[in-house]
């Protein structure tokens, strides 16, 4: 298992930056109020694609060599990560095959096909995913490129926070939700290089909370197919996710259905920005823990903003 460095990471930032855009920091003083913290908002809800994933996805696809990349690249993605491939395949003009769950929302299918992927639907679960992953890799040939357990994925995510260094001086800690750990891990490489004060925080759902009881454990535990609004993270950990949310992650807090979904209102209410339930969930879990974030300077990573407008979460709550 290879575990990507600081170099992999800055490697990275160059080779992306083409096709990749520097996401502005927001700032909401209602927000500031209520949490009794200073935040600031990474938004990559403006990222092209509207998702971080952007940024992994380019850095592995524009570092094949042209014997590797003749066959294409493929993933397994609920989402963001695969309309992200394809965007990437599409700017360096190969194939991406991409296998998502048929219960995927459509304006992430749409997104996809949009930048030219080829989709394979299969059921909701882990299993099931990989299952059919294998045969599509197999017929196509294509070069596989992981959400989140790989090491150009990992080290491109990497390149969020170091924008949000940049940004932003002075910072105790960061905050980014956690499914699979790519941006988590990311975050993890560049800040406990160039910034190892800073406390990493990761944020997920009650009812997808394997990186938490994970963390608790000491060991992987992996849910195969959990239910929650925050679609981009049901997806569990893997071994390099893991070495980095083992070893750099302060803790994992957890928030409910509720409190995502009152945290993506109230962002999209105060700030009047799009972002998607996944992203809500650091908001909802720093609310929830006033105590350990009050008189801190924080940054949240808005991980994406693609969302279906004709299913919003509060129509039903």
């Amino acid at each position: 298992m290879y575990i990507p460095t600081l170099d992999d990471m800055l490697a990275a930032h160059e080779r992306i930056k083409p096709y990749v855009h520097r996401t502005p920091v927001l700032t909401s003083s209602f927000l500031n109020e209520l949490t009794g913290a200073d935040l600031f908002f990474k938004c990559e809800n403006f990222q092209k694609a509207a998702a971080f994933k952007v940024r992994g996805a380019s850095n592995a696809v524009f570092g094949l060599t042209e014997e590797q990349a003749k066959h294409g690249v493929a993933t397994h993605s609920s989402g963001n990560h695969a309309l992200s491939l394809s965007y990437a395949a599409g700017q360096r003009g190969i194939p991406c095959h991409v296998v998502m769950p048929h219960t995927a929302p459509q304006a992430k299918k749409d997104a996809v096909i949009g930048y030219g992927g080829m989709i394979t639907e299969c059921e909701p679960s882990t299993s099931s995913r990989e299952t059919v992953f294998a045969e599509v890799q197999e017929r196509t040939g294509a070069d596989f490129v992981h959400p989140y357990n790989d090491p150009r994925v990992i080290a491109g995510q990497g390149t969020c926070s170091r924008e949000l260094l940049e940004q932003v001086r002075d910072l105790d800690a960061v905050i980014a939700p956690i499914g699979g750990g790519g941006m988590i891990s990311g975050t993890c490489l560049t800040l406990s290089n160039l910034a190892p004060g800073v406390k990493i925080y990761a944020a997920e759902p009650e009812q997808a909370d394997d990186a938490a009881r994970s963390f608790r454990a000491g060991h992987i535990i992996a849910d195969d197919a959990p239910v929650t609004v925050a679609d981009g993270l049901k997806v569990p950990l893997k071994e390099l996710t893991w070495h980095f949310v083992s070893n750099h992650v302060t803790d994992i807090l957890t928030a409910s259905e509720q409190e995502i979904i009152d945290a993506m209102r109230l962002i999209w209410a105060r700030m009047k920005i799009v972002m998607e339930p996944s992203s809500a969930v650091p908001l909802a879990t720093i609310l929830k823990n006033r105590d350990v974030f009050a008189g801190k300077r924080v940054g949240v990573i808005v991980t994406g903003g693609n969302v279906d407008l004709d299913k919003l979460p509060w129509m039903n709550s």
